[in-house]
């Protein structure tokens, strides 16, 4: 599991940020410091891996730091942890994952607006292999993606998950993933 700063560094950025994000922040006691993908991946991504999974989770799931009042919100502030998390990442001069990770955004956006029972959980796959893969791809992820966005098969990218690291941390990356987004 990730190290608390991890948690703490999202809350407090968000904090002085806006007072809206302050609002919506859930009391230190009811946060959730849950990592669900970043332990798949490098360490260096893990804070920018967190940043952006928890807008995920508020555009599509249960937040794990941040309860907003309203929907219009919610969506302002994951927008804002996509950002936010995406820049972290830039920072680290690696120009291919954050490419990575704007591909890994608009397939499971894709998958999101489909229609139920289609894409399954497969989003929960496309985070795990990008993940696994983030900073090492050399376009290994592609033609996996394309399986999914083109014939609706998640095995390629499951199967790349599982290559990539431990089967038994992709499967509870994967259920814990489930818990929050369904």
């Amino acid at each position: 599991m990730l190290k608390t700063d991890v948690w703490e560094t999202i809350a407090e950025e968000a904090l002085r940020e806006s007072q809206l994000w302050a609002m919506a922040l859930l009391p230190s006691h009811a946060r959730e410091r849950v990592a669900v993908f970043s332990s798949l991946g490098a360490e260096r991504f893990a804070l920018g891996i967190e940043s952006i999974y928890e807008g995920y989770l508020l555009h599509y799931g249960r937040a794990r730091l941040f309860s907003p009042p309203d929907r219009d919100t919610t969506v302002l502030l994951g927008d804002y942890l996509y950002a936010h998390g995406l820049v972290r990442i830039a920072a680290l001069g690696e120009v291919r994952v954050v490419a990575d990770l704007a591909e890994l955004l608009s397939l499971c956006a894709q998958l999101r607006a489909e229609p139920p029972g289609r894409a399954g959980s497969a989003d929960g796959l496309v985070w795990a292999a990008t993940v696994a893969l983030l900073g090492r791809n050399n376009g290994r992820l592609e033609d996996s993606r394309a399986a999914l966005r083109d014939r609706g098969d998640p095995a390629p990218l499951a199967q790349l998950a599982a290559a990539e690291t431990a089967e038994e941390a992709v499967a509870a990356a994967l259920a814990r993933h489930v818990a929050r987004a369904g």
